[in-house]
């Protein structure tokens, strides 16, 4: 028999069929041990020795591939073509040998497309395992282990409230940080534009001022209305008439097929998809063998594929589509290493694939890798110049028309904040024409300050600067969103509070660690580690010889010492120039108490950083800040709102350790209330409002029990007889109606009766046995699958959003076997002892039994 070992098992799955009887085909389920997560783990003072754990869940697999490696004559190593690949294949491969179960030939072999020619053909050319890929991960892996759980303990001491560093993963907050800064430096300018509105033989154009008495207008000539005005005047009294007419040949090639990269900003731009959910997606039409391996900085494709492409387009479109060579492609991206080919279809005659997003997926993947061998677009562009009399004032309008599509009838790739070129058609005109001036515009604009992030642009500049690699793009943006280090609104990354201070923490006492040219430099570094020119223990030796003693030395200073350090470097985002002229750090409690020397600070407290008045304990004034429930507009200061006009007691908005929250009252008997993120105004009537809670909105018709509107812990709800039904907004608890109520509470029942029944992370198809439809669930211990009748728990190790359909019916049937869940029997009561007489005499006490120990 001849084992082979694979990832996943819809992989095993597709690839048994291909082999034959004599293959047998396993799979590891991804990674099947890593570093335990606790200190000691990796040993620099013993040359970087590394331990390494089975996954708790996955001992019972592994115990599968070792006995059947036991019975086989060959071990065929047949995981992704990559550094994660070729590191799993190593894994397997120490562990069955640990375990004495490694056959005598073992072989490692890679396809980049799980398709019947791609898998046979590899399996004609075995070879060894990649060493120096190797070494390059246990590098890789190393660091990010001895950078973490070295600099996350000074965290966690010098900075509370931080909950972790990564090498990637900090410099990527750094540059989201950085942007930031940059859009709160930044001071928009005035500018005007000037624009008629022209007509000629029938056809309307607009045509933009580009000369003013007799100079040239840049974008900001025009900086104020007068001035506009002026201009605008003097078009409206002059007769224009065409003094030149330019037209010029334009050619567009098309853009190369994906690499992991550009699939991952492109799927952004175009189809709104986050770059977890886009390599979800593409992992699912990979083993699906739609098409070629999805981790990849590649921009070519196999002559093969190539001259497939080429047939494709020339039985869409006219010869004239096809061009008269193939196009070849090279990477512009900072450490590409162009090892596999792009990410294209594996078959061009498949123009559809899967349904649902993956459908959409694939579509842009086909689109992509077609255009890329198709002929260039050729566009004409028409510049018209027009002039009045004295030839001190001139107006240009512009125009763009395809004349041969190309590539352009298929794909055109998108840009990240471009302004879209004018391609307008414009009337025929020749020199001496007067076009006819129907109106003219004078419109005010300002600067505008550089974009935040979207996943695209940032997946694109963390490229551009070779930090990281592609294939981890999307588990550092996602890390960053776990941390609440960041949040995203309309699709835009904006620094938490939190984020900020720990990027100020590192700028400020790791810099070297947190600068992009750093980090780009150890990518560098792993390639030759890659590449088999550096030794991957020198490249170690080299980080922890600055970094270890670096850590120590930040360690040993007082957290008074670097909240001051913080406070200062801080100072302008913490306490910005005061709108009402007072100096940036005024009390306002001591203003109001009349007491001097108020002056507000940066403090570090348990939970982690606030801020305070220098006159404490005097002046218990605090601000919350970088803490949950302290970021953005809604973090302000605590403040008396009014009072309540039923009892006249004060009405205050407080923060506390889980964010802002209203208070009326003082001790054990105040009212409290927690303020909603999605109230903008928030006001003394606001306030009352949420302290009247719950609200009764009226009498059911059918039972004729109250229905109750509230907030509670998971957002805004209605409340009837023991069910419940979720309101959209804090807004809807204080406007809706009885018939809307009864509505909303029905809709409830239907999903399931109760509190409405959690929303599935994903939908499977059918289990082939019990015909239920799978679904992967949230539970309250955790994710589970499920087909209507067994409910499997998702190993820890496994996304519940990664979980393939093979893996469902694995986990499903694996709990079927097991049988039901034994339940617990209770213990039966204790009888209690017949009442004595008091003339009876007592028994003597019998020694209890020595407990065994229980067996490890």
């Amino acid at each position: 028999m001849q084992l082979v070992i694979v990832e996943s098992p819809a992989k095993a799955k597709t690839i048994e069929k291909y082999l034959g009887k004599d293959f047998k085909v396993l799979a590891s389920y991804g990674h099947v041990r890593d570093l335990p997560p606790k200190d000691g783990s990796v040993r620099p003072d013993e040359g970087f020795a590394m331990d390494w754990e089975l996954y708790r869940d996955k001992q019972s697999r592994f115990k599968d591939i070792a006995d059947n490696a036991k019975k086989a004559d060959r071990l065929i190593l047949a995981t992704d073509p990559d550094r994660e690949g070729e590191a799993i294949s190593w894994h397997v491969r120490e562990l069955l040998a640990k375990r004495k179960a490694l056959p005598k030939e073992v072989e490692r072999v890679t396809f980049n497309a799980i398709t019947k020619q791609a898998v046979t053909e590899a399996m004609k050319a075995p070879r060894e395992l990649d060493q120096p890929l190797i070494d390059a991960y246990l590098a890789r892996r190393a660091l990010d282990y001895l950078y973490g759980f070295t600099l996350s303990p000074v965290l966690w001491r010098r900075l509370p409230g931080a909950k972790s560093a990564g090498r990637v993963q900090s410099v990527a907050l750094r540059l989201i940080v950085d942007r930031e800064r940059e859009i709160e430096a930044f001071r928009a300018q005035e500018y005007w534009s000037v624009a008629a509105q022209m007509a000629h033989d029938g056809t309307d154009f607009t045509a933009r001022l580009v000369r003013f008495d007799g100079k040239k207008l840049d974008k900001l000539t025009l900086g104020d209305e007068g001035s506009a005005m002026a201009a605008k005047a003097a078009v409206d009294g002059a007769r224009f008439t065409v003094e030149e007419v330019e037209t010029k040949p334009l050619k567009r090639n098309p853009a190369p097929p994906f690499t992991t990269s550009t699939l991952q900003q492109e799927a952004a731009r175009k189809l709104g998809f986050s770059a977890s959910h886009t390599m979800r997606l593409a992992q699912t039409l990979y083993e699906a063998g739609a098409i070629t391996y999805m981790r990849t900085d590649g921009v070519q494709m196999d002559m093969g594929a190539i001259h497939a492409a080429r047939d494709a387009i020339g039985d869409r479109f006219s010869p004239d589509y096809v061009p008269e060579k193939p196009r070849f492609y090279s990477s512009k991206a900072k450490n590409a290493q162009e090892a596999h080919e792009a990410i294209r279809p594996t078959d061009f005659k498949r123009d559809r694939v899967g349904s649902g997003d993956e459908a959409k997926l694939y579509d842009l993947i086909f689109k992509r890798a077609m255009a890329s061998q198709m002929a260039t677009a050729l566009l004409e562009r028409t510049t018209v110049t027009m002039r009045d009399p004295t030839g001190q004032h001139e107006l240009r309008a512009t125009g763009q028309v395809v004349k041969f599509s190309g590539f352009l009838a298929v794909y055109q790739e998108g840009f990240d904040d471009s302004e879209e070129d004018e391609d307008g058609l414009l009337p025929l005109m020749r020199k001496g024409d007067a076009p006819a001036k129907k109106s003219v515009d004078a419109t005010q604009h300002f600067t505008q300050p550089p974009p935040r992030f979207s996943e695209a642009s940032l997946v694109k500049r963390l490229e551009e600067l070779g930090i990281g690699r592609p294939s981890t793009y999307a588990a550092t943006i996602q890390t960053l969103r776990d941390r609440a280090y960041v949040r995203m609104e309309s699709k835009r990354f904006f620094p938490e509070e939190s984020g900020r201070l720990l990027t100020a923490f590192l700028e400020r006492f790791f810099e070297r660690y947190v600068a992009y040219e750093f980090t780009a430099g150890m990518e560098d570094e792993l390639d030759t580690v890659s590449d088999g020119r550096e030794d991957w223990k020198k490249l170690l030796e080299s980080f922890w010889r600055d970094f270890k003693p670096k850590t120590e030395e930040v360690m040993e200073k007082k957290p008074s010492e670097v909240t001051e350090v913080l406070d200062e470097f801080l100072s302008d985002f913490l306490f910005p120039e005061r709108a009402d002229g007072h100096e940036p750090r005024w009390c306002p409690q001591c203003d109001a108490e009349g007491r001097d020397g108020g002056r507000l600070a940066l403090r570090g407290g348990k939970y982690g950083a606030f801020v305070a008045c220098a006159n404490y304990p005097e002046c218990k004034y605090t601000r919350q800040f970088a803490q949950p429930g302290g970021s953005g507009e809604g973090a302000e200061e605590d403040a008396v709102l009014g009072e309540d006009p039923e009892t006249g007691l004060p009405v205050e908005r407080k923060t506390g350790r889980f964010g802002p929250y209203v208070q009326l009252g003082e001790g054990k008997e105040a009212k409290r209330a927690s303020i909603p993120k999605d109230l903008d105004d928030f006001d003394l009537e606001w306030a009352l409002k949420l302290l009247s809670l719950p609200r009764i909105v009226g009498t059911h018709p059918e039972t004729g029990k109250e229905i109750e509107a509230a907030i509670g812990r998971y957002g805004p709800y209605l409340r009837h007889d023991g069910k419940y039904g979720k309101l959209s907004s804090t807004q809807e608890v204080f406007e809706v109606g009885m018939n809307r109520a009864v509505d909303i509470l029905a809709q409830a029942a239907n999903r399931g009766g109760g509190r409405a029944k959690a929303e599935p992370i994903k939908t499977l198809g059918e289990h082939p046995t019990s015909g239920g439809e799978m679904k992967v669930m949230p539970g309250r211990y955790g994710p589970y699958v499920t087909d209507g009748t067994t409910n499997a728990t998702i190993p820890k190790d496994v996304k519940p959003e990664d979980l393939s359909e093979a893996q469902a019916i694995e986990l499903i049937d694996a709990r079927a076997a097991k049988g039901p869940a034994k339940k617990k029997r209770k213990a039966p009561a204790k009888k209690k002892a017949p009442a004595k007489k008091a003339s009876a005499k007592k028994p003597a006490a019998k020694k209890a039994p020595a407990k065994k120990e229980a067996k490890a």
